[in-house]
């Protein structure tokens, strides 16, 4: 079939999809709405854009050029968010640096993505003074100083972050370029091996941000997100731009509240005192904020909330629920820009049960628009969408990176015959919601059969003296592999719980067929903390290495 293509006029405009676009709608419809830094900053969108303009003119009487990188190391900060658009409005490239990675990790990131200049937080000074021979490509560091204060330091500082905004004009004429140019890059270090370079064009991120807002604006469902929300992330803004939620929530022109390096305490003062009704997070950050001693003084009524990440247990959605937290999950990963779907109920599940709609809270999700997902069997084949059949997921969207930078070799492997590879195994139900049930290189083979460590760590989570968990395949003479769980008790029911209240707690979902007896573990460890990589997931590599002798 010949489609017929519309060749635009000479004098017809080609509007590129850019982020400096993001940034107009909010000064004309929310000049003066707020945006605020922990308990020391207060400003409008209109401050926001003169500060935008003051950075971009900055970097240029710097030397900073189209196509030049700017890493930036700093905790979730306006200053940040400054960062997210100034940067690739100006046509350089935004590198957001992991602050949790190792000194080996920091240094090969950073000359890998070749940072001309570095803005960093006075906090990380020790780390980067410790590698400082190692790096090879930066020219200029700009700090950032919350204190003030005068630093001691063995780097060269080329500047002070409000001094030198302070010092250089608020308007700037950010120009029109091609919509495909390089805006964004970060790394991710995953639990399979080295640093992998992930990157992202202008289109791809207005896209995104376009599909997202539809998810969660746009369809009738427990939890839609709007303008009038307050905004507070806690997913770190390095880890794929903060899940993209700041640069939709600017969109939008809502009430933004950034809280800096994340403490509980400060976190739950902070959606206390400026009202937050939306934010998004990690697990382990969500176990952490309802555990916390803050947390029993806390209305978190209220609250919407999106966990992503890893899986959201059914235990912890119903302890977060019952302090009225209004939960659900978002699924992508740092190659997806990261949304691929949301788990937003229909509205003929808001009659549902409690019970019932934890089930559906904690799924995977629908796929938002303009992602296209399948599951496929070991022959390649889509599989039924009958709530059982499982294969691994693979997807297509307009935003999903083309693969990792400067790595042909697993790029061609991440996108093996034209679909992204998620390398996650799951199933889609007669609904259309897609359930994760375990990472391809987590999913135990015992004897025949397959073993889900999701499972099993989803109905573990169910029992009242567990706080966490993990599950991990273990070597067996007999069966080839065979289930270990790895449990982190809460404080009161420690020295009082067994290995045997383990194995009796299962024997309920065996009798009503929720799970296989041969899936039961053999062997239960209980220990204080779960090993966790630099972004707060639970590291099954680490953990495999310290029980696998």
């Amino acid at each position: 079939m010949k489609t017929r293509i519309i060749e635009p006029d000479h004098f017809v405009h080609r509007y590129p999809l850019l982020i400096k676009h993001l940034l107009e709608t909010p000064i004309i419809y929310a000049p003066y709405q707020q945006i605020i830094y922990r308990d020391s900053i207060c400003y409008t969108y209109s401050d926001l854009a003169g500060r935008v303009a003051q950075l971009a003119n900055a970097l240029e009487s710097m030397g900073v050029t189209a196509g030049q990188t700017v890493g930036v190391m700093d905790w979730d900060s306006h200053r940040y968010l400054e960062c997210f658009f100034a940067v690739p409005m100006m046509g350089a490239v935004l590198h957001t640096i992991n602050v949790h990675f190792s000194k080996d990790q920091l240094v090969y990131t950073i000359n890998h993505a070749q940072d001309d200049v570095l803005i960093a937080n006075a906090d990380f000074l020790p780390l980067l003074e410790a590698v400082r021979d190692k790096i090879n490509t930066v020219k200029k560091i700009i700090l950032i100083n919350d204190s003030r204060e005068h630093l001691s330091t063995l780097l060269k500082l080329d500047a002070e972050y409000e001094t030198l905004l302070a010092d250089n004009p608020e308007a700037y004429t950010f120009p029109d370029f091609d919509e495909n140019s390089l805006a964004t890059v970060f790394y991710t270090a995953g639990t399979t091996g080295g640093p992998k370079g992930v990157f992202y064009s202008h289109r791809q991120i207005v896209l995104h941000t376009f599909c997202v807002m539809a998810a969660l604006s746009g369809f009738s469902s427990q939890a839609n997100i709007s303008s009038a929300d307050v905004y507070m992330p806690i997913t770190p803004m390095f880890h794929v731009h903060a899940w993209g939620m700041p640069y939709l929530m600017t969109h939008l022109g809502a009430r933004q509240v950034y809280p800096g390096r994340y403490e509980p305490d400060m976190l739950l003062h902070l959606k206390t005192k400026e009202k937050v009704t939306f934010s998004h997070c990690a697990p382990d950050i969500l176990h952490m904020l309802i555990n916390c001693e803050a947390a029993k003084k806390t209305d978190f009524s209220d609250w919407k909330m999106i966990i992503g990440g890893s899986v959201l247990s059914k235990g912890l959605c119903r302890s977060a629920m019952q302090l009225g937290v209004n939960l659900f999950t978002g699924y992508g990963m740092s190659e997806t820009c990261p949304v691929l779907c949301i788990s937003n109920l229909k509205p003929h599940m808001s009659d549902w049960s409690q019970s019932e709609q934890i089930d559906m809270r904690c799924r995977t999700g629908l796929p938002i628009s303009h992602v296209q997902l399948k599951v496929l069997n070991e022959h390649g084949r889509s599989v039924a969408w009958d709530g059982k059949t499982t294969g691994e997921i693979v997807v297509r969207a307009p935003w999903l990176t083309s693969g990792y930078f400067n790595d042909f070799e697993k790029s061609s492997e991440l996108w093996e015959k034209g679909w992204l590879h998620t390398g996650d195994i799951g199933f889609i139900d007669e609904d259309g919601y897609l359930q994760i049930t375990d990472r391809l290189k987590d999913a135990i083979k015992s004897g025949s059969e397959w073993i889900s460590s999701v499972q099993l760590e989803n109905i573990v989570s169910e029992h009242p003296s567990v706080s966490q968990a993990a599950v991990i395949g273990v070597p067996d003479d007999k069966w080839g592999q065979r289930p270990l769980l790895i449990v982190v008790l809460k404080p009161e029911f420690r020295d009082k719980t067994s290995e045997q209240d383990f194995k009796d707690f299962f024997l309920e979902y065996i009798q009503n067929g929720k799970l296989s007896k041969f899936a039961v573990p053999d062997k239960i460890v209980f220990t204080e903390s779960l090993a966790k990589t630099s972004e707060g997931k639970v590291n099954k590599r680490a953990l495999r290495r310290q029980y696998i002798c």
